[in-house]
Protein backbone atom coordinates (compact mmCIF):
# COMPACT_ATOMS: atom_id res chain seq x y z
CA UNK A 1 0.00 0.00 0.00
CA UNK A 2 1.28 3.42 -0.95
CA UNK A 3 -0.30 6.14 1.17
CA UNK A 4 -0.77 9.59 -0.32
CA UNK A 5 -1.98 12.60 1.67
CA UNK A 6 -2.94 15.76 -0.19
CA UNK A 7 -5.07 18.87 0.25
CA UNK A 8 -7.19 20.41 -2.50
CA UNK A 9 -9.69 23.27 -2.77
CA UNK A 10 -13.31 22.25 -3.36
CA UNK A 11 -15.80 24.54 -5.12
CA UNK A 12 -19.41 24.59 -3.96
CA UNK A 13 -19.02 24.22 -0.19
CA UNK A 14 -21.59 26.57 1.32
CA UNK A 15 -22.54 25.01 4.67
CA UNK A 16 -21.74 22.41 7.31
CA UNK A 17 -24.05 19.97 5.55
CA UNK A 18 -21.81 20.16 2.47
CA UNK A 19 -18.81 19.29 4.61
CA UNK A 20 -20.61 16.33 6.12
CA UNK A 21 -21.77 15.04 2.74
CA UNK A 22 -18.29 15.16 1.20
CA UNK A 23 -16.63 13.56 4.23
CA UNK A 24 -19.23 10.80 4.46
CA UNK A 25 -18.98 9.85 0.79
CA UNK A 26 -15.19 9.94 0.69
CA UNK A 27 -14.72 8.06 3.96
CA UNK A 28 -16.98 5.26 2.64
CA UNK A 29 -14.94 4.98 -0.57
CA UNK A 30 -12.68 1.95 -0.90
CA UNK A 31 -9.07 3.09 -0.76
CA UNK A 32 -9.70 6.22 1.32
CA UNK A 33 -7.92 6.08 4.65
CA UNK A 34 -9.23 9.42 5.92
CA UNK A 35 -10.90 12.50 4.45
CA UNK A 36 -11.47 15.79 6.26
CA UNK A 37 -13.07 18.94 4.90
CA UNK A 38 -12.31 22.37 6.32
CA UNK A 39 -15.37 24.58 5.91
CA UNK A 40 -13.48 27.84 6.55
CA UNK A 41 -10.85 27.21 3.87
CA UNK A 42 -13.13 25.15 1.58
CA UNK A 43 -10.44 22.48 1.25
CA UNK A 44 -10.40 18.72 1.57
CA UNK A 45 -7.45 16.82 2.99
CA UNK A 46 -7.54 13.25 1.83
CA UNK A 47 -5.27 10.34 2.66
CA UNK A 48 -5.68 7.37 0.36
CA UNK A 49 -4.07 4.22 -0.98
CA UNK A 50 -2.96 5.11 -4.50
CA UNK A 51 -2.93 1.45 -5.49
CA UNK A 52 -6.72 1.36 -5.05
CA UNK A 53 -7.66 4.93 -5.91
CA UNK A 54 -6.28 7.77 -7.99
CA UNK A 55 -6.93 11.49 -8.15
CA UNK A 56 -9.14 11.19 -11.26
CA UNK A 57 -11.50 8.82 -9.42
CA UNK A 58 -11.59 11.13 -6.40
CA UNK A 59 -12.47 14.07 -8.68
CA UNK A 60 -15.31 12.06 -10.26
CA UNK A 61 -16.70 11.02 -6.87
CA UNK A 62 -16.76 14.62 -5.67
CA UNK A 63 -18.28 15.83 -8.96
CA UNK A 64 -21.03 13.18 -8.74
CA UNK A 65 -22.24 14.65 -5.44
CA UNK A 66 -22.29 18.22 -6.75
CA UNK A 67 -18.88 19.73 -5.98
CA UNK A 68 -15.68 20.40 -7.90
CA UNK A 69 -12.20 19.38 -6.78
CA UNK A 70 -9.54 21.84 -7.96
CA UNK A 71 -6.26 20.08 -8.75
Amino acid sequence: MARVKETYPVLGITCASCVSKIETVLNKTDGVIEANVNFATEKVTIEYDNEKLDLDKIEKIIKNIGYELIT
